[in-house]
């Protein structure tokens, strides 16, 4: 299939009517406007910027949002009385693009229960109402409430009569999220083949997410004859929420093979939308959704890192930066493999050897197992850390530390010494005195401790410990550094290091003061 002019869909965001319907979404005015001005950036086609007739704010909102747009047209929301689509009118008269968009239901349930009103006396509504809304302007969309569990032969006659009375375009919502693809598809075709003029307003689809086919049901009826979709940032709306923008654009962009259709939204602006949206509505965006969550351009499986590395199209099928994200983020986790952890190195400024690395990678998956994000950070205070002490003479190699309000305190310390293992226990006025006494034990020394300092490296109780410790003995100073989720083995192995540096010193100072440390 060809694409053409006619295959062009407009987009119409909802996220300042419908999406702060969502409880505890609502937004300030000045919210309202910063995310009005992104979305008149991205291309968007059509912005509902509220319900005029809802509160004096909501009105406002409208009327700000209509005099400040520059490309888009701005719609605001009218039910079927006379008063909400004057007030309406009144709105969005400011925009230099203004649209009237009034509704009416139309299934059984909502005419039996909540209107209280015969189909024929809906239909003189409509007709009335679009009349009036015609009246105030060019641009009117109706739309059939609960369209999708409303019979294609009453929906004809609703449709037929809102387009005689001058509507340019019919909106037939899934207000319930109660359609499948299919038979949203089917619908579409049989009215607009059925109602005479269909030809004269541009279908739009409207889906909610209460069975999680919003973004499906919205394709569908684009298939099957619409060429507007009705949808908010983030999915922000009522109950389980919209159709959402960013998937719906997305899904159109990268399956032009099965979807023949285009948009004037620019993607690149989605993420940053995204941001706005989310913090002004309150609404967190969930790690995992699609395009705009955080682990959506993240892999930490090894596989999938492995692949990325050979060629990002190996597991993304599009590009972050298309969507305004920065980059791909390989997250070093305890899924992690080798080969990721070895470019995140390089990626760091490092290179080490086969054995360096070996040992630096089998610590990075123990500290996976232990906390639950591993930043750059970390990698740094790890790989640091292993390169102060590769080839030490003595390493830390367990500690087991018994503190509390009962003391005494009690460490017990295992050290590899010359490649001999050698165990102590010891106690101490505190636990890190503990594990410096049993340090002292296994290698009886005369250095005195001028510093000890802690630091988190990042943020969060699980974060990396960096312990700075230094040494005096002879005249000589040495300082080491431990980085380790637990502060006390840090702390033993930045004594160790400088433990470590300053029997060397000595040993370049006098090869007979061996045991001066």
């Amino acid at each position: 299939m060809t694409t053409t002019s006619n295959d062009h869909v407009r987009i119409f965001d909802t996220t300042l009517r419908d999406g702060e319907q969502s409880p505890g979404a609502s937004m300030t005015l000045d919210e309202k406007l910063q995310i009005a001005e992104i979305l008149d950036e991205m291309g968007v086609d059509i912005i509902e910027a509220g319900f005029p007739i809802a509160s004096n704010g909501d009105f406002e909102a409208v009327c700000e949002i209509a005099k400040n747009t520059k490309n888009s047209v701005v719609a605001g929301l009218a039910r079927a009385i006379h008063a909400d689509i004057d007030r309406c009118g009144e709105a969005v008269k400011y925009a230099e693009k203004g649209r009237i968009h009034t509704f009416v239901s139309t299934s059984p349930i909502h005419l039996q229960h909540q209107m209280n009103k015969t189909q024929d006396e809906v239909l003189d509504i409509i007709t009335d109402t679009v009349t009036r809304s015609r009246n105030l302007i060019d641009d009117v969309e109706w739309s059939a409430m609960d369209a999708t569990r409303t019979s294609v032969e009453y929906l004809c006659r609703c449709v037929e009569a809102a387009i005689r009375a001058g509507a340019t375009t019919i909106n037939l919502p899934d207000t319930v999220g109660y359609a499948t693809p299919d038979e949203y598809k089917s619908m579409f075709e049989a009215i607009i083949e059925q109602v005479p003029d269909s030809d004269k307003a541009t279908f739009s689809v409207h889906c909610h997410d209460d069975l999680g086919m919003a973004v499906a049901n919205s394709l569908a009826g684009v298939a099957g004859g619409a060429r507007q979709v009705e949808c908010t940032i983030n999915g922000l709306g009522e109950r389980a929420g919209n159709a959402a923008l960013e998937e719906i654009v997305m899904a159109i962009r990268t399956r032009g093979d099965v979807l023949p259709y285009t948009s004037s939204v620019d993607p690149k602006f989605m993420t940053r939308a995204s941001k706005l949206v989310a913090g002004a509505s309150g609404f967190a965006v969930q790690y995992n959704k699609a395009i705009v969550g955080k682990n959506a351009f993240a892999h930490e499986s090894g596989i999938h890192q492995d692949g990325m590395l050979k060629n990002a199209e190996t597991y993304e099928i599009m590009r972050p930066e298309d969507v305004g994200v920065k980059a791909t983020s390989l997250v070093m986790g305890k899924h992690s493999g080798r080969h990721a952890f070895k470019d995140k190195l390089r990626d760091l400024g490092y290179e080490l050897g086969d054995n360096a690395l070996q040992e630096a990678f089998r610590r990075f998956k123990d500290l996976a197992d232990r906390k639950k994000h591993v930043y750059d950070e970390d990698i740094e205070a790890l790989v640091e850390d292993e390169i102060a002490t590769a080839g030490e003479p003595i390493k830390v190699i367990a500690l087991t530390v018994i503190a509390g309000t009962g003391g005494p305190q009690k460490a017990i310390l295992t050290m590899d010494v010359n490649g001999r293992h050698e165990t102590r226990e010891a106690t101490g006025d505190g636990p890190v005195d503990a594990t410096f006494n049993a340090i002292k034990s296994i290698v009886p020394h005369e250095a005195t401790l001028s510093l000890y300092q802690v630091h988190a490296v990042t943020e969060g109780t699980d974060a990396q410990a960096e312990v700075s410790v230094r040494l005096e003995a002879g005249g000589r100073i040495s300082t080491g550094k431990g980085a380790d989720t637990d502060t006390l083995v840090a702390s033993a192995r930045a004594y160790v290091a400088a433990m470590n540096r300053l029997n060397l010193r000595m040993q370049g100072a006098n090869p007979g003061a061996l045991q001066a440390v």
